[in-house]
């Protein structure tokens, strides 16, 4: 349930109405800041926090009526510390990932609400004098940094003095300079630490465990009869409205696609369970919300209660397109098995969209690139006439995959990223290195993707079924027919699109196909390390690249044309003829995902009726936990109904609150590209 004062604000903010105190950097001169660094030769770490600083110093303080969780962006951007100039310099010299911010990573944010900012940066002035040169530079702009910050939660203390609102004055003193105390603190020293973030131009700050670090205080609080639960769960519904009121400035592929994601649950290395009531709240907040942010994952295992899988469930039927299931029993030992720390693969997050990373820790880059294996596939077809057998032409796949997993981790080298010295003051090893986290942190692995799987897998299972098995399709033919894009084979074109075998029917000739292939992708990468001596993690996401990939593929040996597009993440063929989704999950469940470990979800699509009514919720609970039980590494869920998606592609203005799960995220349907909302429009629903 919402109160009026929390309905009241979402609207406010949901109809854009609080977007009248925004302004540019064009309007407050902070454009021009790059020029006046480059002028004086000031080194990136120090113009880093100078921006910061002038960004914070811009910045009104503005608090709605009845807000309790403050801090508003009224600046609209972040502007570069670097010229046009400079930064063509550094692209001819180095690998830029992205736009060359720091981003998908996690902050240890308990321990920043724990000790305070004011000891935090005490710290670091300490650590000054025994650091060599580089190290005080890095020091004084984490000072720096940490200063601005205290700066603008004066700035709201006095705002809030100004206005009369001593209680929200009180806890904003208290928070400039010590760490939490209650569950109003721990929040609102959250959102100015998250908002620090985003206004040092990081991006995708993801929000980590927050029901771990976070329920201390709320239990305190509520032990301690400073709150009711009702009044901790309207300060929890006021903490993610606020994570929704600036999202539309925030970097990303699309709109929503901004990495705000938290999670939720999991198990401790002694197999007690760390589901708590702050974490059902945590549902039942977006539940009551309905809005797109804070995205939560949810860790789960097989033993995890039916009644937990039944609060996401209802988040499903909502229509949000999460939570998004992490199943501990495949995932930490995964992580183990790439070399992270027991301790640490226990305390495992989830960036952006779905890849697993350790927060405080990991300066991972866990989207730097992908391998179409669709397209390893396809193009293969040319040498199929070299083998005799499907074996021999499998090894020499083996070999391929490879020799373009080691062409592809070439392109990484001499890596820059932009000093992000506020973010390093809330990661672990900064201070006693004295040096900022954009070099490294303990953990500097990099991820790559494996795109279009099922595409993949069916191909192989037709190339191994017709044309060596069978032998009822020859080398010749199937190579005319995909040149063709299969004008003029209709019979090889329904064998292949409708009668091979495919990953998704539960059919172990393509599953165990699938199993070879992904071990066979992780093998590729084996052994590979980056400049900063990090490995090379396989993953079945696909982020953006269903789009593009499938876009310069010509037509496959799985009955796919050209053009047609290719599915998301880890999931079946767009044109798979289905057994409903049981099927699907026992056949996705089968690889060795701990093997591609990145992260990429079996990503399912329900048609909305078949929330109808309880009996039907509760299934789709079983299903979940089903699929958990079979060894399923992770699980995101859609509910569409297509009638309303064609409608607000004519219609947007009658669809805003209208949520889709995208790759990773959740979205507004109406904000997103033609071509992504095509393809939530084609994707299989299915039902229970």
């Amino acid at each position: 349930m919402m109160t009026e004062r929390i309905s009241s604000l979402k609207d406010y903010f949901f109809d854009g109405k609080h977007h009248t105190v925004r302004r540019t950097p064009q309007m407050l001169g902070l454009d021009t800041l790059a020029v006046s660094f480059s002028e004086q030769n000031l080194p990136a770490s120090m113009r880093a926090s100078m921006m910061l600083e002038a960004m914070l110093d811009a910045e009104r303080a503005v608090i709605f009526d009845g807000e309790q969780i403050v801090a508003t962006r009224t600046i609209t951007s972040v502007p570069s510390i670097f010229t046009e100039g400079e930064w063509k310099k550094i692209k001819e010299s180095h690998y830029l990932h992205e736009n060359g911010m720091l981003s998908n990573i996690s902050p240890n944010f308990g321990a920043i609400l724990e000790e305070g900012l004011e000891s935090r940066k005490q710290r670091f002035m300490d650590r000054a004098a025994s650091a060599d040169a580089e190290g005080k530079l890095f020091v004084s702009s984490v000072v720096k940094s940490i200063e601005a910050l205290q700066k603008f939660i004066q700035k709201y203390e006095s705002c809030a003095v100004g206005m009369g609102k001593h209680d929200l004055a009180q806890v904003l003193h208290n928070i400039r300079a010590e760490g939490a105390g209650t569950f109003h603190e721990a929040l609102q020293l959250l959102r100015f630490v998250h908002y620090g973030l985003w206004a040092s131009g990081c991006y995708h700050n993801t929000l980590g465990r927050f029901d771990q670090y976070m329920y201390p205080y709320y239990k305190r609080d509520i032990d301690a009869g400073r709150l009711s639960r009702d009044e901790a769960y309207e300060l929890l519904q006021s903490f993610f409205l606020s994570c929704n009121k600036d999202s539309d400035l925030y970097p990303g592929m699309q709109q929503g696609d901004n990495g705000q994601s938290m999670v939720l649950g999991g198990r401790d290395r002694s197999g007690r369970s760390l589901f708590n009531e702050l974490s059902g709240m945590c549902l039942e907040a977006s539940y009551d919300l309905n809005l797109i942010d804070p995205k939560i994952n949810l860790r789960v295992d097989s033993g995890t209660p039916l009644e937990v899988f039944k609060l996401g469930a209802r988040l499903t039927e909502r229509g949000l397109g999460f939570p998004q299931y992490d199943n501990d029993d495949v995932v930490i030992p995964g992580l183990m098995r790439l070399g992270y720390d027991e301790e640490d693969a226990y305390d495992y997050v989830v960036a952006a969209c779905w890849e697993f990373i350790i927060p405080g820790k990991a300066m991972d880059i866990v989207n730097i690139g992908a391998l179409s294996l669709a397209a390893v596939v396809s193009e293969s077809v040319d040498k199929l006439g070299s083998f005799s057998s499907f074996n021999e032409y499998y090894d020499w796949l083996e070999q391929d995959i490879r020799r373009r997993c080691v062409e592809l981790s070439k392109q990484f080298g001499n890596l820059y990223v932009v000093p992000a010295p506020l973010y390093s003051a809330f990661m672990d090893g900064t201070l006693e290195r004295a040096r900022d986290i954009t070099v490294g942190g303990k953990y500097n692995n990099f991820g790559i993707h494996g795109t279009g799987i099922a595409t993949a897998v069916d191909s192989l299972s037709a190339i191994k079924k017709y044309v060596f098995e069978q032998k009822s399709i020859t080398v010749d033919e199937l190579q005319a027919a995909l040149d063709a894009n299969f004008e003029g084979y209709e019979d090889i074109y329904r064998k292949l699109r409708f009668e091979a075998p495919k990953m998704g029917r539960d059919d172990d000739y393509a599953d165990s196909l699938a199993t070879k292939l992904l071990n066979s992708f992780a093998k590729g990468l084996e052994g590979l390390t980056n400049e900063r001596g990090g490995i090379f993690r396989a993953g079945t996401g696909t982020a953006m690249y269903y789009i593009s990939h499938a876009a310069s593929l010509k037509a496959t040996p799985d009955g796919r044309k050209a053009g047609e597009v290719l599915p998301a993440n880890y999931s079946p063929s767009m044109f798979l003829r289905h057994n409903g989704p049981v099927s699907v999950m026992k056949s996705f469940a089968k690889p060795e995902l701990d093997h591609a470990i990145n992260g990429g979800p079996l990503t399912i699509e329900l048609d909305d009726t078949i929330f109808r009514n309880e009996e039907n919720l509760e299934k789709l609970a079983m299903l979940i936990r089903s699929y958990v039980i079979l060894g399923g590494h992770q699980l995101q869920l859609n509910t569409l109904k297509k009638e309303d998606l064609l409608d607000a592609k004519v219609h947007p203005e009658n669809h805003r609150n209208l949520i889709v799960r995208v790759w990773g995220w959740s979205g507004y349907f109406v904000e997103l590209d033609e071509c992504y909302q095509d393809h939530v429009i084609n994707r299989i629903k299915y039902s229970i």
